[in-house]
Formats: structure tokens, sequence, C-alpha cells
């Protein structure tokens, strides 16, 4: 059996994910973590919840179109693609969109009320109503003056323009949108004859869609006599309601189109033909489609641009790697330095001489005598001393095995 090298086993593991197509363009939610942004304008940071933690970038070319300065706590959500890092042999997650969904406050009591209605069986499957292919009056939930109320009409008139529309009109914004929510939902249950009802409004922001995070709203829905199709903000927003209705559709023009045939369709004898014709064409669509993808995906694997930005991360690495390295050769040298002075110090002659010793120079060369043998009866030589020197001659030389007999020096 052969063995593996490090690099073959890594870039196997990043091939194996970046041919993953679920992990080639998806959405991730999580509480921001770590937030770096490198000199290079590259940004690093982490997303995490509860149980897990995953390391992220976003090159300086997406960082730059941020339209909200990222803060540490900050609930967001990132669009991109996880793949691996192969110098740091770790999996990533490649961040070209960030956007923030609101405080984690507001998270947390979505997370335990979306819990707590789970427990109770309001999402449970076998509560979904099928919709009925053959409306004949719709019932709208929805702010008569938004652009949601637009679309929806706008895509009815196109394909189904014989569908009759009752509007309930109320808030979907504010302190007082839930309650209105209730109240538009139960004057729609007493009308006569509704076959379904669409709860839409357009997008915004987690705060601005949270009066579809009540809980009063969702046990209304649950109470709804027909079908409930709910079309709440943008494709990545999910809300209580959703959760609850009996279909959730990502926008109000998807939820109109939902709740109504093509009117082209109306031709009963061929109906079930065209219905098989276009699943089958729509099969082979999405199968050309995915065809078309793991294609651009491979091509964008082959980008230097791809490569660029990997080895803009090994620079930033290296340039970290470096700034410790020299401040640590830095404090080596002045320790080095500090060791070096002191001993100096302790060598200094002036320091000798105040503990009480003498120099003793002839006066003439201004050479040092060492020693008593250097040195001449008749002799004249300067003593230095801590505070002066001395002008002195030599009288006598005395050898120092008799050093405690004395000598004398005469100026």
């Amino acid at each position: 059996m052969g063995f593996w090298t490090v690099t073959e086993v890594t870039r196997h593991i990043k091939e194996l994910l970046d041919s993953n197509p679920a992990l080639g363009e998806l959405w991730i939610a999580g509480e921001l973590s770590n937030w770096t942004k490198a000199s290079s304008g590259h940004c690093y940071f982490s997303l995490k919840d509860d149980n897990a933690e995953i390391p992220c970038v976003m090159w300086r070319g997406a960082a730059s179109r941020l339209d909200f300065a990222p803060s540490v706590g900050d609930w967001v959500q990132g669009f991109g693609s996880v793949s691996v890092y192969e110098r740091g042999g770790k999996y990533q997650f490649y961040a070209t969109l960030l956007q923030r969904t609101g405080v984690g406050v507001l998270w947390e009591s979505f997370l335990a009320l979306r819990e707590r209605l789970e427990r109770e069986g309001l999402f449970d499957p076998s509560r979904k109503r099928e919709l009925p292919p053959w409306p004949h009056r719709i019932g709208v939930v929805t702010s008569p003056t938004g652009a949601a109320l637009r679309d929806i009409l706008n895509v009815l008139d196109e394909r189904f323009p014989a569908v009759e529309v009752v509007l309930s009109p109320s808030l979907v914004q504010g302190i007082e949108a839930p309650a209105n929510l209730c109240q538009a939902l139960e004057r729609l249950y007493g009308e006569p004859k509704i076959d379904v009802i669409v709860l839409a409004r357009g997008g915004g922001s987690m705060e601005d869609l949270w009066a579809f995070n009540d809980e009063g709203l969702a046990r209304a829905i649950a109470r709804s006599p027909v079908p409930v199709v709910t079309g709440v903000g943008h494709e990545t927003d999910y809300t209580i309601a959703d959760f609850v209705a009996d279909l959730r559709t990502p926008t109000p023009s998807a939820a109109a189109a939902a709740v109504v045939p093509d009117a082209s369709a109306l031709m009963e004898q061929i109906a079930e033909k065209r219905r098989r014709i276009r699943t089958l064409a729509e099969d082979l669509l999405q199968q050309r489609r995915s065809d078309v993808s793991r294609a651009q995906r491979r091509l964008d694997l082959q980008t230097p641009q791809r490569r660029v930005n990997e080895m803009w991360q090994q620079l930033d690495d290296a340039t970290r790697s470096l700034a410790r390295a020299a401040r640590h050769r830095l404090d080596v040298i002045r320790a080095e330095f500090d060791g070096k002075r002191a001993r100096l110090a302790a060598l200094d002659p002036s320091t000798i001489l105040k503990r009480g010793y003498a120099v003793v120079e002839d006066a003439d060369t201004g050479l040092p005598v060492a020693r008593a043998s250097e040195a001449s009866v008749g002799q004249r030589v300067n003593v230095q001393l801590q505070d002066g020197r001395l002008g002195a001659k030599v009288s006598e030389i005395a050898p120092a095995a008799s050093r405690d007999e004395g000598s004398s020096l005469g100026s």
C-alpha cells in the first residue's frame, strides 16, 4: 500500500469540497466573531452558533462592497462557498456577500418561539393542506399601499385574470402590526367562499419583518379554515408565519403565482399531458443548468484570481509571522546589550578608584607603572586617586615579601 503526501491528501479533500454543489453556493447564518481586516484589505473572521464555528475569509473586492461596519456579536448571513485553504490545512467559508440580519436577542427569541411551536405540532407536515387547483376567490392580507400588493395583482392578472381578489388591508410593520394582521385574517375567515389566503409583504431587515414572528399571528394562521400561503420578504427570509403556513414562498409575487394555475393551461383535455411535458422539460432544463453550473464551477476554480487570493492570504500569514520574529529578535538583542553594559560598568577604572585603589603612572612618559620592578628610586610618578592626582617621587622600592614593613613615597 502506497503512502499519500500531506499535500496530496489536502488537495484531495479540497477537490471533494469544491466539487460538491451544495457547498459551492450557500448561505450561512451565525454570530460574527474574531473579525480582522488585514492591511491587504482582506477580512478574516468566524461564524459561530451554540455548537460549532467555521473560519471565514472575505477578499478585498467583496469587503469593499459591505454596506455596514461588522462588529463582533452581530448576527449575520453570509453567501459564498466552502473550500480548503491548503497551506493551513483547514476548511473555511469564502464569503462574497455579508448582511446583518438583526441583533442576537431577536434571533434568540425567534429560535425559542420556533422550538416551542414546533413541539406543539404547529409546523407538522401532516397539517399542511393542498392548495385548490382552480380557486375562485383569493383573500390577500397585506398593506394596501405597499409594492407587495401591486406585485400580487400583476401576477394574478397575468396568470389567471378570472380570479376574484378580496383584500383585507393591514399594517405589516411596527408595534401594532401583529394585532392588525390577526384582525385582517379573522375578517377573511368570515368571508364566504374564500378558497385560499395570501399573507405577504416586501423585503426588509429582521426587525422590519418581526411582526410575522408573533405568536398570536402564528396561532391565527393555524386556525385558518382554508390554506394560507406566505410570501414575506426575500428568498432568504424565514419567519414563524412561514413555518405555520400551508405553503411558504420566497416573495409576494411567488405567492401569487403559487395559488393560481397558468391561464394557458385552461384546456382541461390536454392539461395532464402539458404538465407531464412541462415536468420533463423542467427536469431536463434543471439537469442542463446543473451541468452548466458544474462547468462554471470548474472554470472558476482555474481562474488566476483564485490563486492570487490564496497567495494574498499566505502573504498575510507570513507578514504576521515576520512581525512576531522581529519583535522576538529585538528583545534578545536588548537583553544582550544590557548584559554587556553591566559588565563594562563593572570594569570601569573609576569604579575601582572609588574603592580606595590608585593608579600610578610615570610622570615623564605617562605609561602606567603596574609592578614595583618597573620603578626606580628617584623616578617621578603621578598617583591618580578618585578625586584628583598626586605628584610623587620614588624614594624606596620594597619587594612584595616585605610589604608589611612599609614603603615611603616622597614628592
